[in-house]
């Protein structure tokens, strides 16, 4: 059976059906998947009713695992984190900010794989923001303020002890199994625009929150800078509003497009389970 493909209309984004991940995919299956995901950045497979041997299998066909900090893998897996809330669960949002994953890394993970286990009736929609299209429709004026710039990314926001997934996080009652430690406030630098390594695109990399600073420019004239950035960047135009349904897989490139979860679920459980795909070539 050959894939289906159907575009979302949206910025970005695209639902494959036709295809059963429980089974071993071939070398001809995987080559169009990746093609697909680096055509729409974000694709949804539909009806998968998969075990974490097959999320595994599936993350693996497009690279090795990626490293992820400050989040304690689920029991016996060492590579699937749970991304989950309790119905009576009262902290704020988990990863309610735009982001990508780890980009505060030396070699961020080229791609996310989360999967749905339970999914509330409603809310909990996850957005994505398209940051090749972001970059094309910038006015030259912001670009040539940001041409060359190199971005300062941290965890120290999030992750550190005192951050907002810090201790007071902990004790307040998350259900995630979130470690923070003196790790989040080391720092890497990244082109702000930044080329693509499979497609050679250029696109914005990272926002304002993993991104603390820019490299050779006064703290103050960075944040305004990145905060002019931010307000570009995830404008309305640009994203693309997954719904989530139980059984469901996604999977986007966080070379692409920024991510942000949102809430609306108050009173309902939710869980997925996550992996990351390696940097290319590593």
């Amino acid at each position: 059976m050959s894939l289906k493909v159907e575009k979302l209309g949206q910025s970005c984004g695209a639902r494959i059906s036709g295809i059963d991940l429980k089974k071993d995919l071939s070398e001809s299956q995987i080559k169009e998947i990746r093609e697909h995901w680096l055509k729409h950045h974000v694709l949804s497979f539909p009806d998968q009713a998969l075990s974490d041997d097959d999320l595994e299998r599936f993350t693996l066909c497009f690279g090795s695992f990626g490293d992820d900090p400050f989040i304690a893998s689920i029991p016996g897996r060492k590579n699937i984190i749970a991304v989950k809330r309790t119905a009576d669960e009262k902290v704020p949002i988990f990863a309610d900010n735009w982001h990508t994953d780890w980009s505060f890394q030396e070699n961020p993970p080229a791609g996310t794989c989360l999967y749905g286990k339970i999914i509330p009736s409603q809310g909990g929609d996850t957005l994505f923001a398209n940051q090749h299209l972001a970059l094309e429709k910038m006015p030259s004026s912001l670009r040539e303020k940001l041409e060359g710039k190199q971005a300062i990314h941290s965890a120290l926001i999030p992750y550190s002890p005192g951050g907002g997934y810090g201790h007071k996080d902990r004790e307040m009652g998350r259900s995630m199994d979130i470690r923070a430690s003196n790790e989040a406030f080391l720092k890497q630098l990244h082109p702000i625009i930044k080329e693509h390594p499979e497609t050679k695109r250029k696109g914005i990399y990272g926002t304002i929150g993993y991104i603390i600073g820019i490299d050779g420019m006064d703290n103050q004239d960075a944040l305004k800078l990145l905060m002019e950035l931010s307000a570009w960047q995830c404008q309305e135009e640009f994203i693309y509003k997954h719904k989530w349904k139980k059984d469901m897989l996604i999977m986007w490139d966080n070379r692409s497009v920024l991510h942000r979860a949102t809430g609306g679920y108050e009173g309902q459980e939710r869980l997925l389970h996550r992996t990351t795909v390696a940097a290319y070539g590593k």
